[in-house]
């Protein structure tokens, strides 16, 4: 399926409303003047609400990406798109992609 491509100012959260954000944006290719970012690019996470152990598993504190396009790639890299994947750790709960650059799609 298409997909708008990910950026670097897409706003991103764990399942618990934390930020999350990439460490390594890809610069080859902008989008709204933004670099875009490649399914190798770990995330970090701040301000995730879910308690640490005895009460739960979280805070969430790194997630990475599993699914992204199939037939863009920038670097030898498939860039992300809206409806990627991703886990979080030591959670194991999903990223949600909630606000994307809306010009550029992939697939």
């Amino acid at each position: 399926m298409p997909g708008f491509l990910l950026h670097v100012g897409a706003q991103v959260l764990c399942s618990h409303a934390g930020q999350a954000q990439p460490t390594t944006p890809n610069p080859r290719v902008l989008v709204s003047a933004q670099p875009t970012v490649a399914i190798t690019s770990p995330y970090v996470i701040a301000g995730c609400a879910l308690p640490p152990p005895t009460a739960a598993n979280g805070p969430c504190v790194t997630a990475q990406f599993v699914t992204a396009a199939t037939r863009v790639t920038s670097n030898g890299q498939p860039l992300l798109l809206l409806d990627s994947q991703a886990i979080c750790t030591p959670t194991g709960t999903p990223l949600l992609i909630v606000l994307t650059q809306t010009r550029v799609t992939a697939m």
